[in-house]
């Protein structure tokens, strides 16, 4: 079965070029007519975040029960809203340097949901590891990456510091700013995850990748959750909220 790729981004663009017999690309101007042509093909929408409205709006509703969302940051309050919590979710361990560069795997992507068996199929027949998770797994899997992206970003932007500088210098600091946001998200998430061996992970990660700086982005759907879900409950994010304000 063939899937469906919304987005030309470097994640679209390398699908279809790892199997282009598998993965169908369709871009912002070409490519609709294919929802219709492939009845029943998982669609994965490889855009960015604040692209996921807009896109939403050209899919048609008898198909929305065949999207995957592949995106970074806390899709779950937006899904809600948009009446697709039970849609199928895939967390990507792959990159592309370039829109033009070969993805290259950085572990195995989880899948979830009503789509994730015909997904990991494609992936796994392109040479791209993927698995079927159950729920909690997932969402285990979706927080420690969650907080690898706000933590990290935060103390790139603020320190300028590298990912492998703050691993080197800040281990102290990034412990306890990670002990907030898991304090936070595990609870909303139903995730029970142990304070260091997650630190030990993620910093294990941040090590294999020692040059890269990381930013504060996507606020809405990365940092901002967090801040928001703080202000609800009456907690405290001392470290986040000190470093926010640290930056230049």
């Amino acid at each position: 079965m063939s899937v469906i790729v919304i987005g030309a981004g470097r994640i679209g663009q390398g699908l279809a070029r790892q199997d282009p017999a598998r993965f169908v690309l369709v871009d912002r101007c070409s490519g609709w007519e294919q929802l219709d042509a492939a009845p029943g093909s998982p669609i994965v929408l490889a855009v960015r975040n604040d692209d996921l409205p807009a896109v939403l709006e050209r899919v048609p509703a008898r198909r929305r029960e065949d999207l995957v969302f592949v995106q970074n940051g806390m899709l779950r309050p937006w899904l809600a809203d948009v009446g697709l919590e039970g849609a199928t979710r895939g967390l990507l361990f792959m990159a592309a340097a370039t829109r033009s560069a070969t993805l290259e795997p950085g572990g195995v992507s989880p899948f979830c949901g009503p789509r994730a068996a015909a997904v990991v199929e494609a992936f796994c027949a392109a040479g791209l590891p993927a698995a079927v998770v159950e729920p909690g797994a997932f969402a285990a899997v979706e927080l420690e990456k969650l907080i690898w992206n706000c933590a990290f970003g935060l103390c790139c932007e603020a320190l300028g510091l590298s990912v492998g500088e703050i691993v080197a210098s800040e281990r102290e600091r990034l412990t306890h700013l990670v002990a907030e946001l898991l304090g936070l998200g595990g609870p909303a998430l139903g995730v029970e995850l142990e304070l260091e061996p997650l630190v030990e992970r993620l910093c294990a990660y941040s090590s294999s990748i020692p040059s890269y700086r990381g930013a504060v982005k996507e606020w809405r759907w990365r940092n901002g959750w967090f801040v928001e879900l703080a202000a609800a409950r009456g907690a405290e994010l001392a470290v986040h909220t000190e470093l926010l304000a640290r930056r230049g």
